[in-house]
């Protein structure tokens, strides 16, 4: 039987297609997602973890060197890996705020896919981190199911992050592939996440439609124009149908991201000076809390930036500011000011204002921020997602019957706003912001592995 995977940014989701409906799979009790996170108590943990506990092997030289590397790490640390040693979703969120520092943390791995200039050996862990997060979900889907699953439709944005183009794209997909592969899924096949959002959306339509489909996730936000309603439904084939994508990797990180940059790093420094009078360089404020960058996030958590950091704290003209960010440095905490990012940006979705707790371990402090204040933070992606959905509609040449909005942070009504400001008066439908892509997926797995 085959399932629909949204490995997504944010959350990771599975369900099936059977007797005409949608069955969502719970993960974790009754909840039907698990967040992209994984920890462990080292990076080398993560390659160990696949050989001993769950008995996946590397499938090319870069990988058994990797995995020889990471057992002699181990074995020097005294570190024996264990089953347990290795959590995901809450169970990883949990961890990481318990210890941040001596722990390893990583969030939406999928945003790391694409980049390029990285060496072999880096590609590889990616692809272990991937491969033990889908063996994850899988072993959690055939738990509740009572049965093994081979055949797995994936979503994907219609662009990973990176700046190769279609090289970034044929390097993310084929890390999926080959992870979900190693994971145990026989056959693998991809559907754009927008088109997936597209398939369940169809599925409630009583006649044909131009319908302009704004998925918003946590990594990415992609637009596609599908042509879709009963003449469509049944067709493998949907080429002639899609009309138009585009798609970036800009979504709720990027959200919280700019929120924490805006909002709260004032408070570390941000906008000070040094007792020269010279400004102390954005660059430090904005690396630890990049984190979908993974070159930003290892240039300032490297060893000699602390030194930098210190020699920065003596010259401030407001050291106490710039001490929390040796703090941010020291204890690793750049995961945990972009989670209270995101808890503002939720909360001021409904509400005018609302106060933030950072908290530093050594220290707790707030922040007060305003909906004005978070809409002005927040405006470069914003205005980044209201090009992409012009861009779909100049690519289509139409102008669409209605708008679909879905993903996780399609909730926000300042989102929503944007949109609608460059579609004028065209009806705009929001959808189940989690589950449509999910869904979509599980009705292409059921037409196409039948």
């Amino acid at each position: 039987m085959a399932i629909g995977f949204d490995y997504g940014t944010a959350n990771c989701s599975v369900a099936q297609f059977i007797n005409g409906q949608v069955n969502p799979i719970p993960l974790v009790g009754e909840d039907r997602y698990v967040p992209s996170t994984l920890c462990a108590p080292n990076s080398e943990t993560v390659s160990e973890y696949l050989f001993r506990c769950k008995e996946i092997k590397p499938v090319d030289t870069v990988g058994e060197a990797l995995l020889r590397r990471a057992i002699k790490v181990n074995r020097e640390e005294g570190l024996e890996v264990r089953a347990d040693d290795v959590k995901f979703g809450h169970e990883a969120l949990d961890l990481y705020l318990d210890d941040p520092k001596d722990v390893y943390y990583v969030k939406s791995p999928k945003s790391f896919l694409g980049a390029m200039g990285l060496r072999d050996m880096q590609l590889s862990f990616f692809e272990d981190l991937v491969c033990a997060m889908m063996s994850n979900i899988k072993s959690r889907s055939e738990q509740h199911l009572g049965h093994e699953v081979k055949q797995a439709v994936i979503g994907r944005p219609v662009n990973f992050l990176g700046r190769g183009g279609d090289k970034s794209n044929i390097q993310a997909e084929g890390i999926l592939r080959s992870a979900a592969n190693r994971a145990g899924f026989k056959d693998v096949e991809f559907q754009f996440e927008p088109v997936a959002a597209g398939l369940e959306f169809e599925a409630s339509l009583k006649e044909d439609k131009n319908v302009l489909i704004v998925d918003i996730g946590g990594g990415t936000t992609d637009c596609s124009m599908i042509q879709m309603g009963p003449t469509w439904a049944s067709q493998i084939d949907r080429t002639s149908s899609l009309l138009a994508h585009s798609g970036q990797m800009v979504g709720g990180n990027d959200l919280d991201i700019y929120t924490a940059f805006k909002c709260f790093m004032s408070e570390f420094g941000m906008g000070s000076k040094r007792q020269s009078g010279l400004d102390i360089p954005l660059i430090q404020f904005w690396n630890p809390i990049a984190i979908s960058d993974v070159q930003a996030q290892r240039s300032f958590y490297a060893h000699d930036n602390f030194s930098v950091l210190r020699q920065i704290h003596r010259e401030a003209k407001e050291p106490e500011k710039v001490n929390r960010l040796l703090t941010l440095h020291r204890e690793t905490l750049g995961y945990s000011v972009i989670r209270e990012a995101e808890k503002t940006k939720i909360a001021l979705g409904e509400h005018e204002q609302y106060t933030a707790n950072l908290n530093l371990l050594s220290e707790v402090f707030e922040v007060d921020v305003t909906r004005e204040r978070l809409e002005a933070a927040i405006e470069p992606p914003t205005n980044k997602i209201k090009a992409l959905v012009e861009e779909a509609v100049v690519q289509s040449g139409i102008k669409p019957d209605m708008v679909f909005m879905t993903g996780g942070s399609a909730r926000s009504p300042i989102l929503t706003n944007a949109v609608k400001s460059v579609l004028g008066d065209t009806p705009v439908v929001r959808g189940d912001f989690f589950g449509s892509v999910t869904s979509g997926l599980a009705r292409r797995a059921n037409l196409i592995f039948k």
